[in-house]
């Protein structure tokens, strides 16, 4: 029972050997650098490194995934097209789906397969587009399908439902493919700004702050040197590397967001912005520890 839990636990995740791997690897590398390396300088940069080997597998499986769903998108719709030309010539649909099966879909091939396999044991179209929708796991083919099962239900004029379909879609994928070429320099602008931000916290963390911790060395308890009164400890005056310590977090929750803004105005998704989240927080990481290492 706790085996099939496991089991469950792990789909649900979408958990993989790789990412298993991955986060393996990266825990082993944690608790190695925090036995031998503790007190430093690598270490930050090495939990980095940890960080991008344990969230890479992640990070591949994401970009596959998109890539995978965008030439399904692409593919229904040259499967909505013949599809349609085999309707109109006057063929029912159940037997123009067992005669376009034959062509080459892509991705989409399996789907295909089964819908055609489905419709030749004899189980009904709607219920076979049913499936085809589910399995491929695309809204805009899951839209086009239901409209599609519902024309055929009611007996209308099918093959003007499935040149509206093809219609719909081919505008659809003109869409998204003039608001990526749009929205290309938006990201791009996006990734120029983050890098900049990260130049503006290393030249406050190694030029800046040294020259103030210095000056409150000097002063002592001079008025308007930064404090520690917040943390607890009134009048002590904050040392350089307390006061550099938010700011590897300030980037990786810059860098975080940031990813997520690009991607959702770039694809329209919060998800995709996960993938440009994880290089910049990657930048943010290898950038700000490996400075650290150089010139800490």
């Amino acid at each position: 029972m706790k085996q099939l839990d496991l089991k469950k636990i792990l789909q649900k995740l979408n958990l993989n050997k790789p990412k298993i791997i991955g986060m393996s690897v990266a825990a082993a590398i944690i608790i190695l650098s925090g036995i031998f390396l503790r007190d430093n300088e690598i270490f930050y940069f090495v939990l980095g490194i940890s960080f991008v080997i344990g969230l890479l597998p992640f990070f591949v499986s994401l970009i596959l995934e998109t890539s995978s769903l965008r030439e399904k998108e692409e593919m229904f719709l040259e499967f909505s097209r013949n599809l349609a030309e085999n309707v109109r010539a006057g063929t029912p649909i159940g037997r123009s789906i067992l005669n376009v099966r034959k062509k080459d879909y892509g991705k989409l091939n399996p789907y295909v397969n089964k819908l055609a396999n489905q419709i030749s044991l004899g189980i009904p179209v709607q219920n076979a587009f049913e499936t085809f929708a589910k399995d491929a796991n695309s809204k805009i083919i899951t839209r086009a399908i239901t409209i599609i099962s519902e024309a055929e239900k009611a007996g209308g004029e099918i093959k003007d439902i499935l040149g509206a379909v093809v219609k719909s879609i081919t505008q659809t994928e003109k869409l998204k493919k003039e608001r990526r070429a749009v929205m290309y320099s938006l990201v791009v602008q996006g990734y120029i700004i983050f890098l900049v931000f990260i130049i503006i916290i290393l030249v406050m963390q190694f030029k800046i702050l040294p020259i103030a911790s210095g000056l409150g060395e000097g002063l002592g308890q001079a008025e308007g040197m930064p404090t520690l009164s917040g943390l607890g400890q009134q009048g002590v005056i904050a040392t350089e590397e307390q006061l550099t310590k938010p700011f590897l977090w300030l980037l990786i929750v810059q860098g975080f967001f940031a990813g997520i803004v690009i991607g959702k105005l770039a694809e329209g998704k919060i998800k995709a912005g996960l993938k440009h989240s994880f290089i910049l927080v990657t930048l943010a990481l290898l950038i700000s520890t490996g400075a650290r290492v150089f010139f800490g």
